[in-house]
C-alpha cells in the first residue's frame, strides 16, 4: 500500500521594514495613514455584537455607574423600605376603615378622632412594613454577595435572619419562633414564584 505524503512547501520569506508598509511605498505617508485611519483611544479585537430583533445597543459608562448603583445593596434596601412604607400605608388606612371602633358604642366620636385613629393605625402598618422590607432586602442583598449564588437559599436565610431579628424584640423564644415562620414563608413564597 502506497501511502501518499504532501510535499513540504518553504515557509514565506520574512519582509524587512521597509517591506512592510501598509497603505503606501514611502514610509512616512505610511505612518500618517496608519495613524489617521486606526484607533488609537480603545484597542479592541475581534468584537462580536450579536443580533437581535431590536436595534444594539453599547452601554455607556454613565449607564453602566447607574447600573451598577441600582444594583447596589444599600439602593435595594432603602428602594425596599420605600416601597414597604407605601404598601404599609394603604394596608393600614384600609384596615383602619374596616375595622370597627369598641370606642364608638360607648361614646360618639367626632371626625377629628376618627381621623387621628386612622393616622395612627396607617403609620404603624407603614413603620413596621417599612422595616420588614427594608431588613429583608438587606439581608438578602448581602448573603447573595456573601454566597455568590443566586438560589431559593438566599430568601431563605434573609427571612430566617429577618424574623429573628424582629422577633428578638419579644424575647429570645419569640426570636427563634419568627425566624422559623419568616424562613419558612420566604422558602414558599421563592418555590411559588420560580415554579
Amino acid at each position: 500500500m502506497l501511502r501518499f505524503e504532501p510535499p513540504k512547501l518553504p515557509s514565506p520569506p520574512k519582509l524587512k521594514e521597509e517591506d512592510q508598509r501598509i497603505f503606501l511605498s514611502d514610509p512616512t505617508w505610511d505612518k500618517i495613514a496608519v495613524y489617521f485611519t486606526t484607533n488609537h483611544q480603545r484597542y479592541r479585537e475581534n468584537i462580536v455584537i450579536p443580533r437581535g430583533p431590536a436595534p444594539v445597543h453599547i452601554v455607556t459608562n454613565e449607564e453602566k455607574a447607574m447600573q451598577t448603583f441600582m444594583e447596589s445593596c444599600v439602593f435595594k434596601s432603602i428602594f425596599s423600605g420605600v416601597l414597604g412604607y407605601g404598601l404599609g400605608a394603604a394596608l393600614g388606612l384600609f384596615s383602619s376603615s374596616v375595622n370597627p371602633n369598641v370606642a364608638a358604642v360607648e361614646q360618639q366620636q367626632t371626625a377629628r378622632q376618627i381621623f387621628r385613629e386612622m393616622k395612627v393605625t396607617t403609620l404603624g402598618y407603614a413603620k413596621n412594613f417599612a422595616t420588614i422590607g427594608l431588613l429583608f432586602s438587606a439581608m438578602e442583598c448581602t448573603v447573595e454577595s456573601y454566597r455568590g449564588k443566586t438560589d431559593w437559599r438566599n430568601g431563605t436565610y434573609a427571612g430566617g435572619l429577618t424574623g429573628g431579628l424582629i422577633g428578638l424584640r419579644a424575647g429570645v423564644k419569640a426570636g427563634v419562633i419568627g425566624a422559623a415562620g419568616f424562613a419558612a414563608f420566604s422558602a414558599a413564597i421563592d418555590y411559588y414564584m420560580h415554579s
